[in-house]
């Protein structure tokens, strides 16, 4: 994979429940991250000291993150809407050149900022909700 704009990165929102998805408007900036929990199994058997983990097994989890200007009210009133209203939607991911992550996501925070002699902010961040799928682009 060679090197991909920036801007390719797109996380994009499920407007209706429906499958409708759409992009986040107004995003300058996004993450998606991936975790996974080790299950630390090491014992006073365990060759040389050296510690085991249990393949498998753990927690595994994904964040996304974003950071923009408001430029849509429709994505920006969803977005506020599942916050408030402890929705746990479909989200995809859009990753240049390699796939799509999509699964269900909790948006956890909503930063909003401003400055006298400049535009409105906004900052999200969600936290995976269940499994998520990949598909290859």
């Amino acid at each position: 994979m060679g090197a991909q704009n920036g801007k390719d990165l797109l996380i994009k929102l499920d407007m209706t429940g429906g499958g409708q998805f759409e992009t986040i408007a107004g995003l300058r900036a996004t993450r998606i991250s991936f975790n996974a929990e080790s299950v630390d199994v090491t014992s006073l058997e365990s060759q040389g000291g050296w510690r085991e983990l249990l393949g498998g097994a753990g927690v595994k989890s994904a964040a996304i993150s974003g950071s923009g200007v408001f430029r849509d009210a429709t994505t920006d009133e969803r977005a506020r809407q599942i916050f408030f209203d402890g929705e746990v939607p479909e989200f995809q991911v859009i990753i240049p050149d390699f796939g799509v992550v999509e699964g269900k996501f909790q948006v956890t925070a909503i930063e909003y900022a401003g400055s006298h002699d400049g535009e409105a902010t906004y900052e999200l961040s969600m936290a995976s909700a269940g499994a998520l799928s990949f598909t290859a682009l």
